[in-house]
């Protein structure tokens, strides 16, 4: 596997090796333009440094050198204390300020590109200062509550340790038992702010809190010997051959004594925090009745969707995706004599077929397992007809671990290292094998894994020349809509559905919960409406097993606009392809078309535009 080298800098990549020594009558100006490029290169590396110092979590995920760092990280956690988020909040805002003040009228187009890119993912960490709550997340920004029972700290951060922290030396060793053994302080800042929030109206809907006292219970629950924390780090440390047998046993006590003198304690801290906030809670379930929870979710709506439309225009284009899904879903339905009650009662009846079940046995959850892999072998094979450039990293599948499971998605993906020497892991959620049919997997599949994010994901950190903020940047509108536009391509150019109707209905089941999504998100936290309501229309019109949409829905209630992003990105690509057909008739190359998509990596869907505009004006030369 091809080793990847991380620059922090892109002058070279921006600025231009010859622009520095020109001596001829345009120096003044190819000097200007260079000194333009030099600042914005400049100030992108700092600021990248500085924002790594603050989270030290996300180069534990990407494997940052330490040197690119400034430092170690691997025996630390990010500040979460009301002071530093609002830290955090005002750098992010000072950053962007001062990236989009370099003269921009000095740059190439590759440089303003990437002054915008930049100056966007600044702002987008700066999060919304009108609304004190929650906290910014490497990945997903702005979030309302710190506590809660999908995300946030106390959740990722050990799931990232046990998973992503690498433990192959015993210096690495070191740190991790460093973590462990200052968790206490770690979780008494989220307590902190969690109760600050709370001080200022701002609470976790009441629906929320079972599941959330839930994960605390459940993360407690081993003994301390048995604990996830632990037996990941013993695992990791037989794979060390520089550490002997006694050494091994003596870290790994060491391990097993923090979690139980350490983590457990912080842990019964936070849920004794939640029980106590419990009856501040407000019935209403969108983030609408948060203090300034209104304009919150505009703000989502901006970064999270990637869109300027009103709440009201998305949750209106959502029934009208709706309606005309489930009328493509009721031809085939027909067609295949499913011809009686609503399309959702009838894909009730198909995923309720023992037919379409694995058994809910340890086997029946490996068998599963051993279909998604051969699926991916499938895809691959298939992939260089419709893609130019593919990921050398490669991909695993996982199950989601138990004492998580209950409030987990059906299935996400977590990225390689920088270095790839750490695969990218699709993971997927087996606590109700009813819930997870034969039909919807490979649609599944190649939304998590390939061609779907893995590739996104994998090519855009495999962007040496873009630096880190871009090779993690958190476009959730380009990235969701990329995966959900992947399934679209399995269908209309890879043909993966051909002779398969009901994997074909699995996928149109799969952009119909998409599209709810739009209907649901914006009934929750514009319309006003109830999580009941949400999971009867949810299920109704999808036919999704309950057990799946229930801990949807509350992730919508947690995570307010992420839903958006799927959809409304997914939609965007389409067009562009459809637009891209039709201006360059035979000359349209879906491999390079989709180069143009992923190689400058995540990014605004308005520049994805300009470039699929440029490409084609340059293809009709």
């Amino acid at each position: 596997m091809k080793k990847l080298l991380l620059s922090m800098s892109v002058a070279l990549a921006l600025a231009g090796c010859g622009e520095t020594t020109t001596t001829n009558a345009s120096a003044p100006a190819a000097k200007v333009q260079s000194d333009a490029a030099t600042q914005l290169a400049d100030l992108v590396e700092t600021y990248t440094q500085a924002f790594l110092q603050t989270q030290p979590t996300l180069s534990t995920m990407m494997a940052v050198p330490e040197a690119q760092a400034g430092g170690s990280y691997n025996d630390k956690f990010p500040d979460y204390s009301a002071a530093g988020m609002q830290s955090l909040q005002a750098m992010m805002a000072k950053d962007a300020a001062s990236i989009a003040a370099v003269d921009s009228s000095q740059l190439t187009q590759e440089q303003l590109t990437h002054q915008k890119i930049i100056a966007n993912i600044l702002e987008y960490y700066a999060g919304d200062t009108q609304f004190s709550g929650g906290y910014i997340d490497t990945w997903a920004g702005h979030l309302p509550y710190i506590i809660n029972q999908i995300s946030g700290p106390l959740i990722d951060v050990p799931k990232l340790m046990q998973v992503q922290q690498s433990v192959t030396s015993k210096a690495e060793a070191d740190a991790y038992l460093t973590r462990l053994q200052t968790m206490g302080t770690f979780v008494d800042q989220v307590i902190s702010k969690y109760n600050q929030d709370a001080a200022n109206g701002i609470v976790l809907p009441k629906k929320l809190f079972p599941k959330t006292i839930g994960f605390l219970d459940n993360f407690v629950a081993a003994k301390p010997a048995e604990h996830e924390l632990v037996q990941t780090f013993a695992k990791k440390l037989e794979a060390v051959s520089d550490i002997s047998a006694s050494q091994r046993q003596a870290l790994v006590s060491e391990a097993t004594k923090y979690v139980a003198e350490v983590v457990y304690p912080a842990y019964a801290r936070a849920k004794q925090a939640v029980l106590e906030s419990e009856k501040l809670a407000r019935a209403e379930d969108g983030v609408w009745s948060q203090p300034n929870g209104e304009n919150f979710y505009h703000h989502s709506i901006r970064f999270l969707g990637d869109s300027s439309l009103s709440a009201d225009d998305i949750h209106q284009l959502g029934l009208d995706e709706v309606e005309r899904i489930s009328a493509q879903m009721d031809a085939i339905l027909k067609e295949n004599g499913y011809t009686q009650g609503t399309v959702g009662e009838r894909m009730i009846a198909i995923g309720e077929d023992p037919a379409q079940l694995y058994a809910d046995t340890d086997d029946g959850r490996q068998a599963l397992l051993d279909s998604l892999n051969h699926e991916i072998k499938n895809v691959m094979a298939a992939a260089p007809n419709v893609y130019g450039t593919l990921p050398t990293q490669s991909v695993e599948v996982r199950r989601i671990p138990p004492v998580s499971e209950a409030g987990e998605a059906g299935g996400f993906y977590s990225g390689p290292s920088l270095d790839g020497t750490r695969p990218g892991i699709y993971w997927i959620n087996l606590r109700d094998m009813a819930a997870v049919p034969k039909f919807g997997l490979k649609t599944l599949t190649y939304h998590e894994a390939v061609p779907g994010h893995h590739f996104q994901i994998a090519l855009n950190m495999a962007q040496q020349d873009i630096g880190l903020l871009r090779q993690n940047a958190p476009y959730n509108a380009y990235v969701e809509g990329w995966a959900l536009y992947s399934e679209y391509v399995a269908a209309t150019e890879l043909n993966m559905y051909d002779g398969d109707p009901l994997g074909n209905l699995g996928r149109l089941q799969a952009e119909l919960y998409r599209a709810v999504r739009l209907v649901v998100d914006t009934g929750l936290h514009r319309k006003h409406w109830t999580r009941e309501q949400a999971i009867a229309y949810f299920h109704d019109t999808t036919g999704t097993a309950l057990s799946d949409v229930v801990p949807e829905v509350e992730r919508y209630m947690a995570w307010p606009g992420q839903a958006l992003g799927y959809k409304l990105g997914m939609l965007e690509f389409v067009k562009l392809q459809k637009e891209a057909k039709a201006a360059l008739g035979n000359k349209f190359d879906i491999r390079k078309f989709h180069d143009v998509i992923l190689l400058p990596g995540a990014r605004p869907m308005a520049l994805v535009r300009e470039d699929v505009e440029a490409w084609i004006a340059s293809q009709k030369v």
